[in-house]
């Protein structure tokens, strides 16, 4: 998105020093983005095998054991489930399915953060507290919060309808000073959902359902009433729970029961929402324990994986399209003929956009090693999904080479550049920072510097 942005934004900019009218050269990057994107689309191939999941990993990790390792711990929890990356205790990788889940809520607070590089809170070995109330007192609070802390003062995740603003800042203040540690996330859903959706996540991690309707108060929860898992990951806007240390028997019982309330469910509706309650609850976690030889390898590997998993994500989602470059390229050639306006202005900011899809395969030529332009022509020349390989500086099939891309990933960097650069061709001043050329220090003699 950074290279199409840049290119868009240089060409757009040009347009408008020559004269264009940059409202409408604005509304010609935007016409041509949305028109990328939908073309895009259309050319995109659904990811259905083990196989073209392995190639998606493999391509964005750059490690075939890496893709192997994902696309089978999608088979083992689906497509749509829940995989996490954790360290491995020896320099191996492995894989192994825990019981937990994940749900689209995220932290109340940003301070709750515990690693403010990635803007996540991790608890390990921490308590839950499951409950439908909104939190409105601090002090109802204190006596749990003691107990835990004269009782070894482990990590507390709270998940409650709500929790006042005054109970808010004091937990965040309280974990800041480093008293204790606690993230506070709001409920999943909403009314009865909200309260089913509680009940599965009381259950899969041991916890008492703390609810209003049977008039229990937060002041007398006690460490009992809370449930454990092994690992909580809560982000922005998701919370994953992993090894929840509830009752086999029991979930093996709540998912019976729902499945015999699928069974009798008559509207889709209510069918789905089951289903999905009963994934969540069976399919589990898989975790992807990531062995390295020092601290500086375990991190670069963990930050490949978690890029190549969003990738893989992606491509499951929407699709792949011919990767390096080509399919922008693709694109050009199908969109050129037809993609025409009358207003020469707003015919500007199209080609702003239809002319920086060859940048991406230029950079990538040029990297390898390639004269740009002559991989550029070639590509426009090239039969339907042939594309240029740099690693090997040959022409092949793209799809059958497993050079390919997630289509949601090349679909959003055009949108997000398109984005950029419409509102920078309307914008009359940006502030920028100025690199200063730095001397070079002095010669100390002996050739020390």
């Amino acid at each position: 998105a950074t290279l199409l942005g840049q290119s868009i934004i240089h060409r757009g900019i040009e347009a408008v020093e020559k004269g264009a009218n940059p409202v409408f050269v604005r509304q010609g990057i935007e016409k041509a983005g949305k028109e990328v994107a939908a073309k895009l689309l259309e050319e995109s191939r659904p990811v259905d095998t083990n196989e073209d999941i392995e190639s998606v990993a493999t391509i964005s990790s750059g490690d075939p054991e890496i893709g192997r390792l994902i696309a089978k711990a999608m088979e083992k929890v689906g497509k749509n489930g829940v995989i996490t990356v954790d360290d491995s205790k020896g320099i191996e990788d492995e894989l192994t399915i825990t019981q937990g889940m994940e749900f689209d809520k995220g932290y109340i607070s940003p301070y709750m953060v515990t690693d403010r590089e990635k803007m996540v809170a991790e608890l390990d070995d921490a308590y839950v507290l499951v409950t439908d109330q909104k939190i409105s007192n601090v002090q109802d609070l204190v006596p749990l919060l003691q107990a835990n802390i004269d009782a070894g003062n482990k990590p507390i995740l709270i998940i409650a309808d709500d929790l006042d603003a005054d109970v808010t800042s004091t937990i965040v203040v309280n974990k800041l000073r480093g008293t204790f540690n606690v993230v506070a996330v709001k409920a999943p859903e909403f009314g009865d959902a909200q309260k089913a959706a509680l009940e599965d996540i009381a259950i899969m991690t041991g916890a008492k359902f703390i609810s209003k309707d049977l008039s229990m108060e937060i002041k007398n929860v006690t460490m009992e009433d809370l449930g454990k898992v092994k690992k909580a990951t809560i982000k922005k806007d998701k919370t994953t729970l992993v090894g929840g240390e509830g009752d086999k028997k029991a979930v093996e019982d709540r998912i019976a029961e729902l499945s015999s309330q699928e069974k009798a469910a008559t509207s889709e509706y209510d069918k789905k929402a089951l289903s999905k309650r009963i994934a969540k609850l069976s399919d589990g976690v898989a975790v992807l324990k990531v062995g390295a030889l020092t601290e500086s390898e375990l991190k670069d590997k963990k930050l490949r994986i978690e890029d190549a998993l969003n990738a893989t994500k992606a491509a499951v989602a929407e699709g792949i399209v011919i990767g390096g470059g080509a399919a922008l390229t693709e694109v050009y050639k199908e969109l050129k003929p037809t993609l025409k306006d009358g207003n020469p202005d707003i015919q500007k900011g199209i080609n702003a956009v239809m002319e920086s899809l060859f940048d991406p395969l230029r950079q990538i030529a040029s990297n390898a090693g390639f004269e740009p332009s002559e991989i550029v022509e070639a590509q426009k020349m090239a039969k339907k999904n042939y594309g240029f390989d740099a690693k090997n500086g040959k022409w092949v099939d793209m799809f059958k080479e497993g050079i390919v891309d997630p289509t949601k990933v090349t679909r959003s960097a055009i949108l997000n550049a398109s984005s950029i650069a419409s509102l920078f061709v309307t914008t009359e001043a940006a502030v920028s920072e100025i690199k200063e050329e730095k001397p070079v220090a002095p010669s100390m003699g002996n050739d020390m510097y």
